[in-house]
């Protein structure tokens, strides 16, 4: 394997029947060596040790053989034993039992006995590692697994395939970065039709226009003349589509796919993604203890090391590509019901960060599949069965599963459970993964549940041969559908019951959270739930819904979303009818919302792991409230019940956030409704494919054209504003008379607080009493001061376990009350933040709180004049002069949590009747802080958000504004 690109082994099966030497039954071959494998009948075991020893000798097997799949929790196949352990260290070489190999493949290859890592190449490793994720690093200890594409190599991958491609566009030597378009202005037309323009008919009506080719010198007259360019003169780093016809009942379908294989080599290969594969598998710990275990990328999990010890027993350097599919039908149209059923695929191998951005084109649209409904057979249950026998059919000639040097292996499949149940064949009310009966789905939590018998569901697709009513009985035993060959039924090393993954998007947010809503509007009536949801106050990460939760209509995801940041302070304090206690109703939906959020964890470690268990534990212990309170009858979910089989998940394929089917869901605007949206609305599948493939073609000649202008570039940029966790404008604002500031901005005291702060900050180590001494003599030298909107953050993962620049964006608002353009009032906003405070800060000793942490209102941002600092502060040195500060109004400390909601109750921070006010360094500004007003049994109609502030006594801190917040709160 060589410049990033997976190269196939020589592997080919015979297709003619074998009969099994033990119990004598007839096999295909690749159905053969799957019984083998699997089998628990003695005699067939003696077959199978047999040829397992004639591998290791070097003689000829009596079948090919295919490995089963690894299965990865107690109900494992004898294949690798009862007690087998996820973490084990690899065993010495003892064969493969994957596939066919020619031996010529390895020549290139020196097999040494597992030598050990040096001490400094692995102290150099663990100590990027620490850098990167600020975690300790166990990389797998066979150094060569990966190594046909060495690390040393990837640097230099770039160059060379760029340089290919550069070949390619500019053979003549030209020297131009733009060819094989003239100029850049050529480029950038051509950019803009396929990526931004309008429809290609528009632009020919625009190049149409006099003179506009000619001024602009394009290489082009119009739409035609362009797509000839780009098909004949832009190399296309992704395989084309290839068209296959499927006749089911005497009706013809259109299926348009790419080849897996050669989808996984374009990025394997490419230029952009060669230095970022994950190679091996990995080990993260918190710290050198390694007593809690950190999961993030794929490569992380438990699947990857396990699996990649199976690989390594006959040859080393053995690299695994795991394969994550994800499919879903979605609406062309908004008017009528044409649809698209897109197939996409990407590879574990690219880190989560780059797979999740469709910018970043980590994902590529493998096939369109049918969306008929076959409304031309009548009888619905036959409908039902050859939809499935379609679905499979189609998925298994875009060469999934074939045997490559770099094992491409079906890790993840990623859909919704309608699409889960497709590809499992599972049925309507039950679990995909696992053998729960109908009726007790949802009754309780087991996180350990085993998963449905993969080797009893094979035995019966087998059974194939022997009659419809043979199979379809024996698949009925087995719990599935009767399915013809479904696509995994011989991909090694695939479990597909492993393979079916959490899926945030359909499980929780429209579905658990969905139903949460539903419930506690039943409970509560939406007339309380809609005037308390209308006077929260607002902040930057929270949707201000105006008009209330209960008139959304076609609830969308993100809604959920935005509407579990604030359903737990819509609730607190709100009787229940009939007298009865709120507590179990709020422990309940206290409960959910943990799980959601520690679900989508981007790192999740040991421990966090164990509080999704026990968040789910806790909602089931308080489910029953919503019986008692008539508004459920049962909790025969699915949904609810999928949410037992996600910390397994966590640990075998990394957190949640790697197969995530909102990323599929967006994907569809790019590659299915835009593409719907460049045809004729005839005939279109045929017109997607070019028009993305030559989409495909552009962006990837964007690319190149970017590394030519890099190498081209004798200096870059110094970025000056990287590493700032706090940003603030160049140029202030506003300009306020000091005078103004207490009317203004409500800065009471803001002249006293500015002289505390400056003699404290001549003077530090003076006394509450001789600062207040001490303040009476500061005469403060201007009469106006710059003022500040916006304070912007970025906020950093407060375990210190992300990936480097994963910080998320964050505004504190300051601003006064103003009229807009048309004259209306809109009122004042002064958010609240977490502070900072500062443990040598004896006047503010008595306010510390969580990890230092305590609330304000931040109610001016400023400056002090430049001319004024000299005078203000003669001790320090310019270098040590303050910069921008806050004056804040305090709030009490955070104490101990609610029992129930576990939220922190907080008031305003008083003197006598006034506020507690300071100024202090915008620094000391960790992020803002959402309250939930204490509403009481009825929210007091005359608050509104922009005057609940100051309105409400008693406040809740909101753990749930973002899943930074609640990761700091607890």
């Amino acid at each position: 394997m060589s410049s990033g690109t997976a190269h196939p082994a020589n592997s080919s099966h015979s297709g003619k029947d074998s009969t099994c030497a033990g119990c004598g039954k007839p096999f295909t071959v690749s159905g053969l060596a799957k019984h083998l494998s699997m089998t628990r009948k003695p005699a067939c075991v003696t077959i199978r040790e047999a040829d397992q020893s004639a591998l290791l000798s070097g003689a000829n097997p009596s079948v090919p053989p295919i490995s089963a799949p690894p299965t990865l929790s107690s109900d494992l196949p004898p294949f690798l034993g009862d007690d087998i352990d996820l973490d084990r260290d690899p065993i010495a070489f003892e064969g493969d039992f994957f596939g066919d190999y020619d031996p010529k493949e390895f020549d290139d290859f020196d097999v040494p006995p597992s030598p050990p890592v040096s001490s400094s190449d692995s102290e150099d490793e663990l100590e990027t590692a620490r850098k990167a994720r600020n975690t300790y690093v166990i990389r797998y200890p066979r150094t060569t697994a990966g190594a046909p594409i060495p690390h040393a190599e990837l640097h230099d991958l770039d160059g060379t395939a760029y340089q290919a491609y550069q070949k390619c566009v500019d053979g003549s030597g030209t020297n131009n970065p733009y060819a094989p378009f003239t100029s850049r202005v050529d480029w950038e037309v051509a950019r803009w039709a396929k990526l931004r323009g309008s429809g290609s008919t528009a632009f020919s009506d625009l190049l149409g226009i006099e003179q506009v080719a000619e001024r602009l010198a394009l290489s082009y007259k119009n739409s035609r003349e362009l797509n000839e360019i780009i098909d004949e003169k832009l190399p296309s780093g992704r395989p084309r589509f290839q068209r296959h016809e499927i006749i089911v009942s005497g009706e013809a379908f259109e299926v348009f796919f790419r080849d897996i294989i050669q989808c996984i080599e374009a990025l394997f290969g490419d230029p952009e993604f060669a230095p970022l594969l994950l190679l091996v598998p990995e080990r993260h710990y918190t710290d050198a203890t390694r007593s809690v275990r950190v999961y993030f990328d794929m490569n992380t999990g438990q699947w990857w090391w396990a699996t990649q010890a199976e690989l390594e027993k006959t040859r080393p350097g053995a690299t695994i590509i795991p394969v994550i599919i994800s499919s879903d039908k979605t609406q062309l149209t908004l008017i009528g019901n044409k649809t698209a059923y897109p197939v996409y695929m990407t590879i574990g191998n690219l880190p989560k960060d780059i797979r999740c951005k469709p910018s970043r084109r980590g994902q590529i649209l493998l096939a369109y599949l049918p969306t008929s409904r076959l409304l031309h057979i009548t009888n619905k249950a036959a409908r039902r069965r050859t939809l499935a026998n379609l679905f499979h059919a189609c998925m298994t000639p875009s060469g999934v599963g074939l045997v490559y040097r770099g094992h491409p292996l079906l890790a993840v499949y990623v859909g919704d459970y309608p699409e889960q149940l497709l590809v499992t064949g599972g049925k309507h009310g039950e679990c995909p993964k696992c053998p729960i009966p109908r009726d007790e789905v949802g009754n309780d939590t087991n996180l350990s549940r085993p998963l449905r018998n993969l080797e009893k569901i094979l035995q019966a697709l087998a059974s194939i041969d022997e009659g419809p009513r043979v199979f379809t009985q024996a698949c009925r035993d087995a719990g599935i559908k009767p399915l013809f060959h479904p696509f995994w039924e011989e991909l090694p090393y695939t479990n597909i019951f492993y393979a079916i993954t959490p899926d945030i998007l359909h499980q929780l947010y429209q579905g658990v959270v969905k139903h949460l809503v539903a419930w506690l509007k039943e409970a509560y009536g939406p007339a309380e739930i809609d005037a308390r949801c209308r006077r929260l106050p607002p902040n930057h990460n929270l949707r201000h819904f105006s008009k209330g939760i209960s008139s959304l209509s076609r609830v969308t995801g993100k809604e959920h979303q935005d509407i579990s940041r604030i359903l737990l302070g819509l609730i607190i304090g709100l009787p229940l009818s009939n007298g009865v206690s709120s507590a179990r109703l709020v422990r309940a939906t206290r409960a959910l919302l943990d799980f959601l959020y520690l679900a989508q964890y981007p790192t999740h470690t040991s421990r966090t792991l164990d509080l999704l268990g026990e968040a789910l534990k806790s909602f089931h212990a308080n489910k029953e409230i919503f019986v008692d309170l008539g508004i459920h009858d049962h909790f025969h979910l699915p949904k609810l019940h999928s949410l037992d089989h996600y910390k397994r998940s966590i640990e075998l394929y990394g957190t949640t956030d790697n197969y995530d089917t909102q990323y599929s869901e967006r994907l569809h605007i790019d590659l299915a409704k835009d593409a719907y949206r460049a045809t004729n609305r005839k005939d279109e599948l045929s017109q997607m494919t070019i028009w993305l493939e030559r989409k495909e073609k552009v962006q990837r000649h964007e690319k190149y054209i970017e590394w030519r202008l890099r190498s081209a570039a004798s200096t870059l940029s110094a970025d000056t504003t990287a590493g700032l966790r706090i940003e603030m404008t160049r140029h202030p604002s506003a300009v306020v008379k000091v005078a103004q500031l207490p009317t203004l901005f409500g800065a009471r005291f803001f002249r006293d607080t500015l002289a505390r702060f400056i003699v404290l900050k001549n003077n530090p180590s003076l006394t509450p009493s001789e600062v207040e001494l001490a303040s009476a003599g500061v005469f403060l030298n201007f009469r106006t001061v710059p003022v500040y909107h916006k304070v912007k953050f970025w906020v950093a993962d407060p375990h210190g376990l992300a990936a480097p620049d994963s910080e998320t964006r964050d505004v504190v608002h300051v601003r006064p009350a103003r009229k807009n353009k048309h004259g209306t009032d809109i009122p004042g906003r002064f958010d609240t933040a977490l502070i900072r405070v500062s443990g040598n800060d004896s006047e503010l000793e008595h306010l510390h709180g969580m990890q230092h942490l305590c609330v304000a209102q931040v109610r001016v941002v400023f400056k002090i004049p430049s001319k004024s600092l000299p005078y203000l502060f003669p001790r320090l040195s310019a270098s040590a002069y303050p910069h921008h500060l806050a004056y804040v109004k305090w709030f009490t400390r955070l104490n101990t949590s609610h029992p129930d909601h576990g939220l922190y109750r907080i008031s305003r921070s008083l003197r006598g009747s006034a506020r507690l006010a300071s100024i202090i360094p915008i620094e000391q500004l960790e992020r803002s802080c959402h309250l939930y007003p204490d509403f009481g049994p009825v929210a007091p109609r005359e608050w509104t958000s922009s005057t609940v502030l100051e309105d409400c006594s008693h406040f809740y801190v909101n753990a749930f504004a973002d899943r930074n917040m609640y990761k700091l709160v607890y």
